[in-house]
């Protein structure tokens, strides 16, 4: 896998220590999310890796859920520095 989680950790999390807030792990799902349509650019076939993806959009998508109804100005700031519409 091609991220870098690290730095994905630095930026989002909320406090020192923090690996697993959900700001944090909507930004690690969202970037091998985005990973993964890059690959199906070259595998369109690849109806297994297509399922895991699958799992991690509604993964992203209730997390984000979560977020939008515990803190709204994070769920915005957040999303818009993602680049997600909703």
């Amino acid at each position: 896998m091609s991220i870098d989680k690290t730095a994905v950790i630095e930026k989002y999390r909320t406090h020192e220590g923090d690996v697993g807030s959900a700001p944090v792990q909507i930004a690690i799902l969202t970037e091998r999310i985005n990973h993964l349509r890059d690959h199906f650019s070259a595998h369109k076939h690849d109806h297994h890796s297509r399922r895991g993806l699958l799992k991690m959009v509604g993964r992203r998508r209730r997390l984000l859920s979560y977020l939008r109804n515990k803190d709204v100005e994070q769920y915005r700031a957040l999303i818009a520095d993602l680049g997600l519409r909703h």
